[in-house]
């Protein structure tokens, strides 16, 4: 039986509206009370994932939030940092000098929301929707963020962000890695962090082996984290690039995917 269960949430747990269905949350609360250790596992900051914790019955539990696309691992038990490795704010003022002077949009989270110098670009919206977290603009985000962050990021046009991630590539290549959790954002994180890599230190953590695992996603930041399952699962409405690399698939996040998936390989063992 597989003893640890990692679960993405946008386009995964959660449907195109960003609800978590009945089916779901009974599949997710079924598996935890069968033993599972539950991991959700996103590119979302903590505040964004809270929530979905608390949908599913998870909070006071023995489970994990991995936030900030791996910048963190959270219990739900008292939302205590059991790890975490932060970018050094040197990279980050780069990476932010370098989106301001090439007029892309930079953000990155205080205790309520997203912050950022360009509230009204339509890709900053949509990491707020994201999460149901608020927007504040800031004047000067490298004066606004003063400490290290788990994660910080730049969104806009695929292409634009392409050429962006060449050019801080060779800026900050040797502190940070850049990656993309959607084409049109760019996760910047410390080097090596990835949701895979966290979720390696995790099982360490548990006592878990990669072969207990259970991985279920949809997005090109999940494809590491099938890297090392015992079962890696595509959504349906994943990207023919994501899907060649699960062992199996199934449906999509608005057909409860999710929750077929957790009954056909937990549930019914």
């Amino acid at each position: 039986m597989y003893t640890t269960l990692a679960l993405d949430l946008d386009g995964t747990l959660t449907t195109s509206t960003k609800e978590i269905t009945v089916r779901t949350k009974e599949a997710v609360q079924r598996a935890y009370d069968k033993g599972v250790h539950i991991v959700l596992a996103s590119g979302r900051p903590v505040l964004g994932i809270v929530p979905v914790a608390r949908r599913l019955g998870l909070l006071g539990e023995d489970a994990t939030i991995l936030a900030y696309n791996g910048g963190q691992l959270v219990s739900t038990r008292n939302l205590e940092v059991i790890w975490e490795r932060t970018v050094d704010l040197n990279t980050i003022h780069t990476c932010f000098t370098y989106a301001k002077e090439h007029r892309l949009a930079a953000l990155s989270y205080d205790e309520q929301g997203v912050i950022t110098e360009m509230p009204d670009d339509p890709y900053v919206g949509l990491e707020a929707y994201n999460n149901a977290i608020p927007i504040r603009k800031v004047d000067d985000l490298i004066a606004e963020v003063r400490h290290p962050m788990p994660k910080v990021m730049i969104v806009g046009e695929p292409a634009r962000l392409l050429a962006a991630k060449e050019a801080l590539t060779g800026l900050v290549g040797d502190h940070a890695d850049l990656g993309f959790s959607d084409p049109f954002f760019m996760e910047i994180t410390a080097q090596g962090v990835q949701k895979a890599s966290s979720l390696v230190t995790l099982l360490s953590l548990l006592g878990h082996t990669e072969q207990d695992l259970m991985v279920i996603g949809d997005g090109l930041n999940d494809v590491p984290m099938f890297g090392i399952a015992g079962l890696a699962v595509a959504m349906d409405n994943a990207s023919d690039e994501v899907k060649a690399h699960a062992h199996t698939t199934t449906a999509s996040n608005n057909e409860d995917g999710a929750a077929k998936a957790i009954e056909c390989h937990i549930l019914s063992q």
